[in-house]
């Protein structure tokens, strides 16, 4: 498992994208991980059978001509009492303008999907959307919710990838998945395995692809090599944490100090982390130590700014890459001019979002990423982040825990 990761990685660097593990040619995809809305041109429409139309040698116009079979259809979308949305009519603080409402589910399209949400997190990105100072904010009223998983229910006439019973995640932000029930075209819908837990499926499509694309696209990483991240314990960074340990390399993880160390270095460490320090370690003579059995790393990971990148940029190699894709300290990433004269040092961003833009035409590559996530899954190298499970008529509560400080937990609605 350890060299089909690294050769994943690997392979998710250079264009076109190789094939995971598990697939026999280029332009197939994965069983299960299917992008809905892309079809063999010589496969047949399953909406094109009539409902209604029975063979003329059947006595009963209820029965079919056995072999002939009817599309399959689940309950009608707007069957049942309305569903529940955490639903937000202006931009402010999540606690004070989020409200449980019914929302209106429109009627079934064509090319559209009703799907049953099972469970959704509350990640950084939600409660900025809310606040209104995220780059991609929904147009007003908006549900909130980036990510999740959930069950399609139904599905319209030209929808050729999905059926009743599928497990869907969102395809890019701004879906809208903190709700009971929705309506969403084909297109806004990935189709992923069933066989995976819920929980990883619900958190698969943030921070996991983040930390995948961070590990793969910016330095040629080897077994052997190293990479410091600090925010070591956030969804993304216990993420880097497993993948780095599945394909052989090497991370040293930077936390805050904090009442509860002890236990947070336990859990990192059962995750696979090699090193574990303080923000107040970096500047220590110490951190040489760790030096003498691994190489100093190549790639550097920022998701908090201010002194804490400076410091963590200090042990990086020359010629190294620091990737900055977050900043929970809001302080601006400061580097000593030296380290870019004397250690020619790379500072790079990214978002997932984007790169999810980028790759809109170039499905290959997201159904080999996804492909090598959930192989990791389920193989167990690859867990979800510490979760709690929150019922959604609890939803304040869990948004007042998810700004809370030191929390490790995830905040996870159930739906």
């Amino acid at each position: 498992m350890q060299r089909a990761a690294a050769r994943a990685l690997r392979g998710a660097r250079s264009p076109p994208v190789l094939t995971p593990p598990g697939l026999t040619h280029p332009g197939l995809t994965q069983p299960g991980l299917t992008r809905p809305g892309l079809t063999h041109p010589g496969l047949t429409h399953p909406g094109l059978t009539r409902p209604g139309l029975t063979h003329p040698g059947l006595t009963h116009p209820g029965l079919t001509q056995p072999g002939l079979t009817q599309p399959v259809r689940a309950r009608s979308a707007a069957a049942g009492p309305p569903p529940l949305g955490l639903l937000y009519e202006r931009h402010g603080e999540a606690a004070a303008v989020v409200q449980l409402k019914d929302l209106e589910v429109p009627k079934l399209g064509d090319c559209d999907v009703h799907v049953k949400m099972l469970a959704a997190p509350i990640n950084p990105a939600d409660i900025n959307m809310i606040q209104g100072t995220y780059p991609v904010l929904s147009p007003l009223p908006a549900v909130g919710g980036n990510e999740g998983v959930g069950e399609v229910l139904e599905v319209g006439h030209r929808v050729t990838a999905l059926k009743p019973g599928d497990r869907v995640i969102p395809a890019n932000a701004g879906l809208g998945t903190w709700r009971t029930r929705g309506v969403f075209p084909e297109e806004m819908l990935l189709k992923v395995p069933s066989d995976i837990p819920v929980l990883c499926a619900a958190t698969l499509s943030v921070n996991p692809c983040t930390a995948f694309r961070l590990l793969a696209d910016f330095e040629s990483l080897v077994p052997g090599d190293s990479v410091i991240q600090n925010a070591a314990n956030s969804g993304v960074g216990q993420a880097v944490i497993q993948i780095a340990r599945a394909s052989g390399i090497k991370t040293i993880n930077v936390v805050r100090d904090r009442p509860d160390l002890p236990k947070l270095v336990e859990r990192l460490m059962a995750l696979g982390a090699d090193h574990i320090v303080t923000e107040e370690m970096l500047r220590k003579p110490e951190m040489k130590d760790i030096f003498k059995s691994i190489p100093r790393p190549r790639l550097a990971l920022n998701c908090v700014g201010g002194k804490s990148t400076t410091e963590m940029l200090r042990h990086l190699q020359p010629k190294g890459t620091m990737v900055t894709y977050g900043g929970m300290a809001k302080q601006p990433v400061m580097v000593p001019v030296s380290a870019f004269i004397f250690r020619d040092v790379r500072l790079r961003g990214f978002w997932i979002t984007q790169w999810r833009k980028d790759h809109v035409q170039d499905q290959e590559s997201v159904a080999a990423m996804m492909d090598a996530l959930c192989q990791l899954i389920r193989g167990g190298q690859l867990t979800a982040p510490a979760c709690t499970e929150v019922p959604l008529q609890d939803y304040r509560a869990a948004l007042e825990a998810s700004m809370k400080p030191f929390v490790s937990s995830k905040q996870i609605l159930l739906l």
